[in-house]
């Protein structure tokens, strides 16, 4: 049982004895179950703080504080908790016996990375749509933040229980794929780009590539062409750094999807008719100056959007708003329990227009969510690079990636730097990415510090094997009494912490929740590892080379605090997976690092 469930359990355990003796008046123990205990903020406050008190005194009809004390008193120091004390109007601070501790860091050992994983397929089926950038340029870097927050709660989502399929929407259809064939053949034929065309060296290194490979279907043009060119945009050019294809980009970061949905496809099986029909037939569409416009009716007197939205232009092409409508209509009829879209902060109008059309199709508006993004900023040399798609002087998340991999001298380096920068921000604020400080090897980089981390564990355990200590795997209750040290005790808490870190990420949809968690932890060891130098993890060499030294080491501790810096990594690295970013064995140590 996790610590925090024993905790709660003790607690009503000790509710009911207090109503047993009058102290809750006529109200029922077993009513009160939604108080909360957390981490408090100060830990001189103890291991955890609970309202029950509060919330008991509600039913009770008497004052807090009273309730607080009777609970403190009958909670004492028994197997769970070591002491009780009331804070403030009736709040109870609470520290936990060691054992608990010792208990939670056996069960890591046990599940090993996969603490704090839910049990698969448990909760929901959720269909998860990301990046969707139209296939007219590489993979940039706004998009590559896309891909990464995407990806990252996707993991979030799978390791609370949820079934997950991720898919990628081409916009493989219009007016932009026509565009960008065009200028892709005007580049190969050296003839001036279309006005509002596509620009940049890929746009000829294409067409270049097509001239040689498919010359007749470039000479034709039209819709050949076009899906020629997005096929090429998606799988990429054989042997090319330029045009590596979107797959192997969004690859590279550690970005798959399960699906690749192609909106063209709905229009060659009829969906998007099928579906417009449907909305036609319960009187949602209206023609108005030779177009035909989606209307959803007031809501509670108010309009449901902002103005009609345009399905079919006057020239008798649909428009993107039509093929959204048949997609989402078709991602229900795959009966999904939950629609998750991550989308740019500019796009938050879409969220409505979407919702109002699966509504007034009868599907379930509620299994509808989306998930807005902030723009990145990219810096080097202490400038921004600007960038633009159209012009052709953007920047790709491969070339980001690609420097720091080259400057590090290790492949995913630069896939583990901007994963770690991306998602160390909240989605819904900018984030500023600085290629420099990505590059350094050295703890003021955020990433390198937190993988630094992992390797340090890592190196103690090598050492350890080395020394003749054997890495264990279990521990009875009576070794685990050897970890006893009030840091180490205040690190496996945190320990504790990380599958509530991991549901809630999961529910808010925040993975720099995770991040921050891995920097507090990295801080806490680093800490711990800095004050022990006169009670050290391993019997240095000062020790080891006196004779008969293992008659005065405490061997036992060793082993107990061995166990620890297993059950550490082992959350470490489960972390670090949901992330993406990878948790490294060795690492050259930095100048500005302590001595290990």
């Amino acid at each position: 049982m996790r610590a925090t469930a024993r905790v709660r359990s003790t607690l009503q355990a000790a509710l009911a004895r207090v109503a047993a003796k009058g102290g809750l008046g006529e109200a029922n123990p077993g009513d009160v179950r939604d108080f909360v205990i957390e981490r408090p903020k100060r830990a001189e406050h103890g291991d955890y703080a609970t309202n029950v008190a509060m919330i008991a005194a509600k039913r009770a009809k008497k004052p807090p504080r009273a309730i607080a004390e009777a609970l403190a008193l009958e909670l004492g120091a028994d197997d769970v908790i070591r002491s009780a004390e009331v804070a403030g109007p009736g709040f109870v601070n609470l520290r936990v016996q060691p054992a608990v501790l010792h208990d939670e860091l056996e069960e890591i050992l046990r599940e090993g990375t996969s603490y704090g994983k839910a049990p698969s397929a448990t909760k929901e089926r959720i269909h998860l749509e990301f990046v969707s950038a139209n296939p007219t340029g590489p993979i940039n870097v706004a998009s590559g933040r896309n891909a990464i927050y995407g990806d990252t709660v996707g993991r979030l989502l799978e390791a609370t229980g949820n079934r997950v399929t991720r898919e990628y929407y081409i916009n493989d259809f219009g007016n932009q794929i026509r565009l960008f064939a065009a200028s892709v053949r005007a580049a190969a034929k050296g003839e001036p780009i279309p006005e509002d065309g596509y620009h940049g060296e890929y746009v000829q290194e294409l067409g270049t590539f097509l001239t040689r490979n498919a010359p007749a279907i470039v000479e034709s043009g039209g819709e050949d062409l076009a899906r020629l060119c997005v096929t090429y945009m998606l799988r990429g050019i054989p042997g090319s750094s330029s045009l590596p294809g979107i797959r192997t980009s969004l690859a590279s970061i550690g970005v798959y999807f399960d699906n690749w949905f192609s909106e063209e496809s709905l229009h060659r099986w009829g969906a998007v008719p099928a579906a417009l029909a449907e909305l036609e037939n319960k009187g949602f569409l209206k023609a108005k100056d030779g177009a035909v416009f989606f209307v959803m009716p007031d809501k509670d007197g108010k309009a449901a959007d902002d103005k009609d939205r345009a399905v079919k232009k006057s020239d008798g092409n649909y428009t993107y708003f039509a093929s959204d409508i048949a997609y989402h209509a078709d991602k229900v009829a795959r009966g999904y329990d939950r629609l998750i879209t991550v989308l740019g902060a500019d796009h938050h109008g879409y969220v409505a227009r979407v919702r109002n059309a699966l509504e007034a199709l009868g599907l379930p508006s509620e299994k509808y969510e989306a998930l807005l993004y902030q723009l990145v900023y990219i810096f080097r040399n202490g400038q921004a690079v600007k960038s633009s798609k159209r012009a052709g002087n953007f920047v790709t998340i491969e070339e980001v990636a690609d420097e720091i991999d080259d400057a590090a001298g290790r492949k995913g380096a630069g896939s583990d730097a901007v994963r770690f920068f991306f998602l160390s921000r909240s989605a819904s604020t900018n984030v500023d990415f600085d290629i420099d400080l990505a590059k350094k090897e050295s703890l003021d980089n955020p990433v390198f510090y937190v993988q630094y981390g992992y390797a340090r564990l890592s190196s103690i355990l090598r050492k350890a094997e080395s020394q003749g200590f054997s890495i264990p795997k279990s521990l009875s209750s009576a070794q685990w009494q050897k970890l006893a040290h009030e840091d180490e005790l205040a690190l496996s808490m945190r320990l504790s912490e990380f599958p509530q870190i991991v549901e809630d990420a999961a529910e808010s949809r925040e993975p720099h929740r995770v991040v921050f968690y891995l920097q507090e932890l990295a801080r806490e060891f680093q800490s711990y590892f800095t004050r022990m130098k006169v009670d050290p993890i391993l019997p240095p060499d000062s020790i080891r080379s006196a004779e008969n030294w293992e008659k005065t080491w405490d061997s036992e501790k060793t082993m107990a605090r061995l166990a620890w810096i297993v059950a550490i990594r082992n959350v470490y690295a489960a972390g670090l997976a949901l992330l993406g970013v990878s948790a490294p064995e060795e690492m050259r140590r930095p100048s500005d690092a302590a001595d290990t």
